[in-house]
């Protein structure tokens, strides 16, 4: 596709993709950085991003039944250790206060990395009966993770996300739960996000620290890289019974319940630009757009330009599109070019010659294609845009999935498709020995091993024992 504005301050993404990932972050002004390393600054438009996808959210969490709460920022260490493979997985990453009003704390406090050890603390005090089973909360927040290397939106030293946290009575009804919620992650990327996540069960070696099991949804980005983008985890009762939360049962017996967590972050704002973005900016998916429809008037000095632009902005938002129109005293080219970068799915300009002639002309961001329109029902119009928009935007994207999903028998064959980018579909023996030497050899890492396990082989293709897991390998961020 031919785009009218090549930003010039963005690097392209095949010279240099990370330098393309960090020009964008700033130029499409997502974010900014802060004074210390590792926190970045939401700027409105990144934090409008983010808003939507909680909104989304929120209500799928309502309508299963979960509630939201707040805990506490901080964790009392003593607290925090009473978990011991939970504290081994996060101790390196703990950013710890020592000092309180001037005076040394006996009891340091952890910012939360996560927060099982708050919640099931809490459930302790709250759960009694089993007729006080489920307990289906969730909370939206931020967490603090000393992250070594760190880029915006995907790995930061803080970050935002909602994490769920539930308690069950049985294993059966909290495995239904780790799954289900999956599923809702799962739907986001499809209804909002315009992205196909590749589900699956994530290895012991990768599984969250203290869970029994976890589960994923992965991304490819556009470079070839798997993305982490939502983790389910079931954690049985361990947790349950390190907090000594107990329940007296039907049967009058006193017992431990069953423990789900959850979380997606604003790391899925990184695997938007990385999936959908091209050398000209962001290309945002119409329905997480914070802008949906930008209204440039052209000549915006003649008689009934500005007004019939306005008038158009009204029949917009009747249904509840997202619309500006843009009134600035800037050349329509430098507004073309800054809607651009900012990925902005819909573009219409209205001037005197369309006026004339009871049109607009309209462009799709996604692929640049110009065409007029009737003003006469341009609400239902741009209606119809936006989804085909978004149908365009998902089948691309899993188009590049397909495409870049392949099958490996041996370690050269995945040192092949690592290496060029992409999944590389494996055949695996469940040795964590095995895992290990793909990481080390050609640095890339287990993704899941996919809910839709059909064999490719009967061997391992990295050690040629009888294979039990289908696998996929990936170079990640």
């Amino acid at each position: 596709m031919a785009n009218e504005f090549k930003n010039k301050a963005i690097t392209s993404r095949d010279e240099d993709f990370a330098q393309w990932y960090t020009d964008l972050c700033k130029k499409a002004e997502l974010m900014d950085y802060s004074d210390v390393k590792g926190f970045i600054i939401y700027r409105p438009y990144g934090y409008a991003i983010w808003e939507q996808i909680q909104s989304y959210l929120d209500k799928e969490f309502k309508r299963t039944g979960h509630q939201n709460v707040y805990m506490p920022s901080v964790i009392p260490e003593s607290l925090f250790d009473k978990e011991k493979a939970h504290v081994e997985g996060f101790a390196p990453e703990t950013l710890i206060a020592t000092i309180g009003g001037g005076e040394e704390i006996k009891d340091r406090l952890i910012i939360r990395p996560t927060s099982e050890c708050l919640f099931t603390d809490h459930y302790k005090n709250i759960i009694n009966s089993y007729r006080d089973l489920p307990k289906l909360y969730n909370q939206w927040c931020s967490v603090v993770r000393w992250e070594k290397t760190t880029r915006p939106f995907l790995r930061g030293a803080e970050f935002l996300w909602q994490e769920g946290h539930t308690m069950h009575a049985s294993e059966d009804e909290a495995r239904e739960e780790t799954i289900k919620m999956l599923n809702i992650y799962d739907q986001l990327g499809k209804d909002l996000l315009a992205i196909p996540f590749v589900k699956g069960k994530k290895t012991e070696k990768e599984k969250f620290a203290g869970a029994l099991e976890t589960y994923s949804i992965e991304a490819l980005m556009h470079d070839g890289k798997g993305l982490q983008c939502g983790t389910s985890h079931y954690f049985g009762n361990e947790f349950s019974k390190a907090f000594g939360v107990q329940y007296i049962d039907k049967d009058g017996k006193l017992k431990n319940p069953h423990q789900t967590s959850w979380g997606v972050s604003t790391r899925l704002i990184g695997g938007i630009i990385m999936v959908h973005g091209d050398d000209n900016g962001l290309v945002l998916p119409p329905y997480v757009a914070p802008i949906q429809v930008v209204i440039v008037p052209i000549q915006m000095q003649k008689e009934g330009v500005a007004g019939k632009a306005l008038e158009i902005k009204k029949l917009l938002e009747n249904k509840n599109i997202r619309v500006k129109v843009d009134l600035s005293d800037k050349t329509p080219g430098w507004k073309f070019s800054e809607y651009e970068v900012k990925g902005v799915p819909i573009r219409i300009e209205v001037g005197p010659r369309d006026l004339a002639n009871n049109v607009v002309t309209i462009s799709k961001r996604n692929d640049g294609k110009k065409e007029t329109y009737s003003i006469d029902g341009i609400e239902n119009t741009v209606v119809g845009l936006l989804e085909k928009i978004h149908k365009e935007m998902y089948q691309k994207a899993l188009d590049n999935l397909i495409e870049n999903t392949k099958e490996a028998h041996s370690l050269e064959e995945i040192e092949a498709i690592v290496n060029k980018g992409g999944y590389a579909k494996v055949m695996w023996c469940g040795d964590e020995e095995c895992e290990n030497k793909v990481k080390e050899l050609y640095q890339a890492t287990s993704r899941c091993m996919p809910f839709e396990q059909i064999p490719i082989d009967d061997k391992c293709a990295i050690c040629g024992k009888k294979a039990k897991y289908l696998i996929l390998f990936a170079k990640a961020y």
